[in-house]
């Protein structure tokens, strides 16, 4: 295959026309324009077989399909966008199956959702109704096994390098903490997804919401961002921090996933902690408060006037529901417990929304799904 030329967006290709069968060669695609979704050009080229009328011809010519006589060349170019009006028409002489075009299904705008009920509603929030959204500050899970004092030192300990580094730049503090604390929803998420595909059977509800906590994680992270400019060593610092978690994580969690949850629900009350001591630092003036991102804005349903303070109050918020949550799946799976829609049934039963029958039998049948 050979490309004819070359010119900006638009590129001639090579195309066999015949009466015969045809076949697709080759695509290569090319003259992708910087912030365009859809690549504006493919080079293409078609051979195919010619049947011919005479009969004296050998049959090893009449397969030849790089023999001149037996295929008719023409030349065409073709753009996406804003290209004349023959080079969209000539665009038609591409089959659908091969044209370079964004499915339908990719063109909708996915918007990330947040984990609490109170942010998702008409009213945007203010500072008041930020503060006033209950909280237990003063929450701490106590260890009650092996397990869980393993866990609790582990967390505990991975505190002193990061107050000995960061000590008060706390925006950068939680940019490396946000960096780590994406990671056990999706490593979690992803583990019981092929768990579920193995055993054939449903995973109890939890692969969303784990994904969903991994997406709010990853929320802070590029909110942050747009607020504080780490410097290439801090950059450095985290992406190596990140590298070495997940595989921790990874291999902790097939070991024990029940010990894994309680690590996070631990971090996430150091979580709590750190936005707390931020959020008094802003009080004081000892940390600059600001305008908040537009990111944060539209995230957490904020007002446009929005500050930093209002961001971490919502975060805290977040970290307070990842607490709660990894450490009650951590208790579930103790209590081998871990199908969510038995509870789930049983409280739409009690708020009358599905017929009243024993949810601990039907999520019980085999090959209830």
């Amino acid at each position: 295959m050979a490309i004819s030329s070359v010119s900006g967006p638009t590129i001639k290709a090579m195309v066999a026309n015949t009466t015969g069968r045809r076949f697709l060669s080759s695509v290569t695609l090319a003259g992708i324009r910087t912030g365009s979704i859809v690549a504006p050009a493919a080079t293409i080229r078609y051979y195919q077989h010619i049947s011919t009328q005479n009969s004296s011809l050998p049959s090893s010519k009449k397969n030849k399909r790089d023999s001149p006589q037996h295929q008719q060349i023409r030349e065409f170019s073709f753009s996406y966008g804003s290209g004349s009006n023959k080079a969209k028409s000539e665009a038609g002489l591409i089959p659908q199956a091969v044209r370079n075009e964004t499915p339908e299904q990719l063109m909708h705008e996915s918007h990330p959702m947040p984990m609490r009920d109170e942010f998702m509603g008409s009213k945007r929030l203010t500072t008041a109704d930020l503060e006033a959204i209950p909280i237990d500050l003063k929450f701490h899970r106590e260890p009650t096994c092996f397990s869980d004092r393993v866990a609790y030192h582990v967390v505990k300990s991975m505190r002193i390098p990061v107050d000995l580094f960061f000590r008060t730049k706390y925006i950068h503090r939680v940019v490396a903490l946000e960096t780590v604390a994406a990671v056990p929803g999706m490593v979690a998420g992803m583990l019981r997804h092929l768990r579920s595909l193995r055993r054939c059977s449903h995973d109890g509800g939890w692969i969303s919401h784990l994904l969903h906590e991994a997406e709010n994680e990853r929320m802070h992270l590029l909110t942050w961002m747009k607020v504080s400019q780490p410097t290439l060593f801090e950059r450095a610092l985290v992406t190596t921090v990140q590298g070495v978690f997940f595989n921790i994580f990874f291999a902790l969690y097939m070991v024990s996933d029940r010990t894994a949850h309680r690590v996070v629900g631990y971090l996430e009350e150091q979580a709590v902690i750190s936005y707390t001591h931020m959020l008094e630092e802003i009080d004081t003036g000892i940390l600059a408060d600001g305008p908040a991102p537009k990111i944060a804005i539209d995230y957490w349903n904020l007002e446009e006037t929005a500050t930093i303070r209002d961001v971490c109050l919502a975060i805290r918020l977040d970290e307070a529901v990842h607490m709660h949550t990894n450490h009650h799946l951590s208790d579930r799976i103790a209590l081998k417990q871990e199908d969510l829609r038995v509870d789930i049934a049983k409280l739409q039963e009690e708020r009358g929304m599905v017929p009243n029958e024993n949810a601990e039998k039907v999520w019980s049948k085999p090959n209830k799904y």
